[in-house]
């Protein structure tokens, strides 16, 4: 009789065998071969995770199934199988059948009823050993797989049978929830990497981007799609290494005809299978190692080494991902809730009987135990990961582009003898055939002079001329992802963005996000809540918000503004932007939305333009019943107007007074000033329409006036005044395609630079609206071509405001748009084929930026490529101690002194600190600009810049002020102490430079 049982051996291998499978897929052992950011640092660690999956685990799980109840209980088993063995030897292999039942000719014998009895015992409610082996590496199986997809854990919540996903509430009556409600999105498009990997046999190959015509944000235009240069494929074999180029672009009509089902990419990499390897045919070493076979794909199928990594570098360049923002606490908190929901079963504890109770909550600890150490290992790595990416990144350069009218002459001769200066001046200006001389830079205040043209000297002693350089800025362009560009800036320009503006992703065509999960609206909603919550604490007080959006993610913003900031509120303008019609699905779309939002407390009345240019007189105090009116709620606006007795004249004002102080003095000053407060009929304590600082400028300018019965009245004329603001815009000027294309094609000077941005009146109406104070900012983190840039130079012209702007753009666009951009229309406002068709008049030069400042940071990927490690320290540590370190400081540990988390050892060379970046798709070494890394973490506002050199040594001295101690000065000494002794330090203080 054949017997098809499965032995126990054979069951415990496969369970053991199913459990290691997944955990080599969670620590992404299938991409061993790969050298570069997290792979990297994985790969380092390959074989003590191995040991750690194919001994460590294992031996934990069979040393506690020996010990305590479950050891009694698989006894029983153990007790049955022996019986088996002797039944079977003694008599004859066919007394038990297939289903394990004794033939009756054998059941009366001795040996037959004692087998008949072993059976009994095992069938009473115990179980095996294998059984209990094999329940442990399936629920551990079951439990991490369920929320592991595509090397991201999403947080699917479940109930216990029906798995249906389980949504947080705690008694609201309306809640929003994502996906990913809880992880960063980290966006990574558009930004693009070369990809090294090691095939069989030792040979090395590269991805090379050699071209790459992207988009960025919302810009829509034809997809994108990687294609191999197939025929450029070369084999260098000294270096035994193959190299393949790639260009990323729309397809051309032919390619669109041969790519024309639905997964097009797929079929590019199929075709690049089939026409890569013939390249190669001289080549059989080259040849064997892309086409052997690596690995089953999500068919099952075997595929070549070529095929698998041509679907990784496709992924990785246009998919973005997610890092939990704790992960050990969401699998901890789901693993317990799994143990009692669906380990934990009363029936069969209940049948099992007490003693075998015992056994079941061994085994819950068992699972428990097992789970809690991959958890450790898992959130140790995506902790990692979370650390990096919320580390606060370096500043790699930074660069200044002043208005000539803002330097002094005497850098005119040097500035003339600039020939890169010059070249930029000569595309961007046309100014062909000018005198290269100081004459002609005088009589051109708005040339802007861009400090990346000059050495290092020059450039010092040019910010060294200016006594408040922080001030004298305004515009700060940051070339970086805007998540980290906001984390950076966060001490420095903390409450000063009175007006926020972003154009986000529509995720609709072209702009969809990409994310590998298909959770689309998911995605996106991250996406935006994680920058937009980063960004709360830029604004000021008083805040006004502009978000530009379609009909697809309206929806979800609203809710989302609703739920996650619920200070605001949240109102509606439609803007004609397209008014010829889109391409029409159902509707042929005309409109977009811009959701407008304000603090509910501050009862902020967003204006229009106004077309009647009569002066009015409006009273100053505040009116109403809502708490935006009174002293408690606004106590920055309750303050005394100073008024001449004699003349009735408004002479000056004074500070508020401290809110917990109620007896402040209502008499007459030393002066016989007459102090009016804002006090109501029953003297409650009103305020004024204006705060103590915005109230300035009007009393400078005699812009308020006192009646003989002591009202204040502000005097609005044409410039000044307010009308309401409508919630539909229909006007011409808000024409995208007339105001945003075909101007920026005017100003660039090409076709199209950068499909379909804002009309700069829609964006400049929006800032008019905000009424922008003195030296607040307007901020656009999704910067694009530059449009609020431009929209607020526009407005400082127009009005003779002090607005100025932060723009965050981390694509291409931002040095071949966005930078050019607002070098030219600071130089003359009106443009026409890339030429300017004006010269700006003075009074267009004194109210033009003075500074703007362009950064870049150091990246996310930039961060992880150039982590380094201490194997050493690490393998003493390993040796030590292996469970606890691997699974929980090991990555922390060997990082530690690593140039991108700051090598503290490393400052004492503070000037030539570099980092490994990316530059134009290549790893470069860099110098990282720390000192002005260090102004931002500090929150420090430079007044002054100045270097100094001492016995060959040289200084970088900051001065200025912080945000948490306005008013005392703060100098930041940076200078090189490498080499230096005690004796040295000590006698710096004598030295030349302290007593400058």
């Amino acid at each position: 009789m054949a017997d098809n049982r499965q032995t126990p051996t054979n069951t415990t291998a496969s369970n053991t065998a199913k459990f290691q499978s997944l955990l080599r897929e969670l620590f992404q052992f299938d991409c061993a071969d790969l050298d570069f950011g997290i792979y990297r640092i994985m790969n380092r660690k390959r074989d003590a995770i191995e040991k750690f999956i194919a001994e460590q685990l294992p031996g934990a799980v069979a040393a506690e199934l020996g010990r305590g109840p479950l050891s009694q209980q698989i006894q029983a088993d153990t007790t049955l199988e022996q019986a088996r063995q002797r039944v079977e030897a003694e008599l004859g292999e066919d007394a038990i059948d297939a289903e394990d039942q004794l033939v009756d000719t054998y059941r009366n014998t001795p040996l037959g009823k004692r087998y008949l009895e072993a059976q009994a015992q095992a069938a009473d409610g115990s179980r095996g050993r294998t059984t209990v082996e094999a329940d442990i590496y399936n629920h551990l199986h079951t439990f991490f797989s369920r929320y592991y997809q595509d090397g991201d854990f999403i947080s699917k919540r479940r109930y216990a049978r029906n798995q249906r996903y389980a949504i947080p509430y705690n008694g609201e009556e309306v809640h929003l929830h994502w996906a990913n409600r809880d992880q960063y999105y980290v966006k990574t498009a558009e930004h693009f990497y070369n990809y090294d990997w090691n095939a069989p046999g030792g040979v090395a190959v590269q991805f090379r981007l050699k071209a790459a015509d992207v988009e960025q944000n919302n810009v829509k235009g034809g997809k994108r799609f990687f294609l191999p240069r197939t025929a450029e494929t070369k084999w260098d074999a000294a270096a035994r290494t193959v190299t393949i180029p790639f260009e990323y672009r729309p397809l051309s009509p032919s390619e669109q005809v041969r790519y024309k089902n639905q997964n097009q990419q797929e079929n590019i990499i199929a075709a690049s299978c089939e026409t890569i390897p013939k390249q190669l045919h001289n080549a059989p070493e080259a040849l064997a190692a892309l086409t052997s076979e690596r690995r089953r794909n999500a068919k099952n199928e075997l595929i070549s080494h070529l095929e698998h990594h041509l679907r990784q570098y496709t992924r990785r360049n246009d998919s973005d991902f997610f890092i939990h923002k704790d992960l050990s606490g969401f699998l901890s908190r789901e693993l317990d809730f799994y143990l009692k929901n669906e380990v934990l079963n009363l029936d069969d504890i209940a049948n099992a009987g007490r003693d075998m109770a015992e056994g079941w909550f061994q085994q819950m600890r068992l699972i428990k135990a097992v789970g809690s150490q991959i958890i450790d290992f898992l959130a140790q790595i995506e902790g990692f990961q979370k650390m990096l990416w919320e580390k606060r990144k370096f500043v790699t350069e930074t660069q200044y582009c002043i208005t000539l009218g803002n330097v002094d002459p005497s850098f005119y001769p040097d500035i003339a003898g600039n020939a890169a200066q010059w070249d930029e001046w000569r595309e961007l200006y046309d100014i062909e055939g000018s005198d290269r001389n100081a004459a002609f830079l005088l009589a051109n205040p708005t040339l802007v002079l861009d400090t990346t043209h000059f050495d290092t000297a020059f450039t010092n002693r040019l910010l060294a001329s200016f006594d408040d350089l922080d001030g004298m800025t305004d515009g700060l362009l940051i070339h970086g992802e805007n998540w980290q560009a906001l984390r950076l800036i966060q001490a420095k320009h903390s409450k000063t963005v009175q007006c926020l503006y972003i154009d986000p992703p529509y995720n609709t065509g072209d702009s969809e996000i990409l994310y590998k999960n298909g959770y689309l609206r998911s995605s996106w909603l991250s996406l935006i809540e994680n920058r937009l919550f980063l960004a709360m604490s830029l604004l000021s007080d008083d805040p006004v918000l502009f978000i530009a959006i379609d009909d697809f993610q309206m929806v979800d913003l609203c809710k989302l503004i609703d739920e996650r900031f619920s200070s605001f509120r949240r109102e509606m303008i439609i803007v004609n932007h397209h008014p010829q019609g889109g391409k029409a699905s159902t509707l042929s779309s005309t409109h977009e939305y811009m959701i407008t939002c304000v603090n509910k407390v501050s009862g902020r009345i967003l204006s229009g333009r106004m077309e009647n240019h009569d002066i009015e007189k409006r009273p100053f105090k505040r009116s109403g019943t809502a708490e935006s009116n009174f002293r408690y709620a606004r106590p920055n606006s309750f303050y005394a107007i100073l008024v001449d007795p004699d003349t009735n004249v408004v002479v000056g004002l004074e500070p508020p007074p401290d809110i917990n102080i109620n007896d402040y003095s209502t008499d007459n000053t030393q002066d016989r000033y007459i102090r009016v407060y804002p006090l109501g009929s029953n003297n409650e304590e009103r305020v004024w329409r204006r705060s103590y600082e915005s109230c300035l400028p009007l009393v400078q300018n005699g812009k308020l006036e006192c009646s003989s019965g002591k009202t204040i009245y502000q005097l609005i004329d044409a410039n000044d005044k307010t009308a309401a603001l409508f919630s539909n815009w229909v006007d011409s000027r808000y024409n995208a395609g007339t105001f945003g294309a075909n101007l920026l094609a005017d100003i660039i000077g090409r076709h199209n630079p950068f499909p379909y941005p804002k009309s700069v009146h829609t964006v400049g109406d929006a800032v008019f609206a905000a009424r922008v104070e003195r030296n607040a900012y307007c901020a656009d983190y999704f910067a694009g071509s530059g449009t609020t840039g431009h929209a607020v130079i526009n407005l400082n012209r127009e009005d003779g405001g002090q607005r100025k702007f932060i723009l965050v753009e981390m694509g291409e666009y931002f040095d071949t748009v966005l930078l050019p951009r607002l070098k030219k229309v600071t130089f003359s406002p009106e443009w026409k084929d890339g030429k300017p068709q004006r010269v700006a008049t003075s009074e267009e030069a004194e109210r033009s930026p003075r500074i703007v400042k362009y950064l870049r940071l150091e990246s996310y990927e930039d961060t992880l490529d150039s982590i380094e490690f201490d194997d050493a320290s690490g393998q003493l540590r390993l040796e030590e101690r292996f469970d606890d370190y691997l699974l929980k400081y090991m990555l922390h540990w060997e990082t530690k002194d690593s140039a991108t988390l700051l090598n503290a050892s490393k400052l004492t060379s503070p000037f030539t600190y570099r980092l490994r970046v990316h530059v134009n798709g290549n790893k470069r070494e860099r110098t990282v600009d720390l000192p002005e890394t260090f102004n931002y973490l500090l929150g420090l506002n430079v007044r002054t810049r100045r270097t100094y050199d001492d016995s060959g040594r040289h200084y970088l001295v900051h001065r200025g002020e912080t945000r948490e101690r306005p008013g005392c000065t703060v100098a930041v000494i940076w200078r090189e102490t490498d080499g230096w002794s005690a004796r040295t330090l000590h006698g710096i203080g004598n030295s030349s430079l302290s007593s400058r």
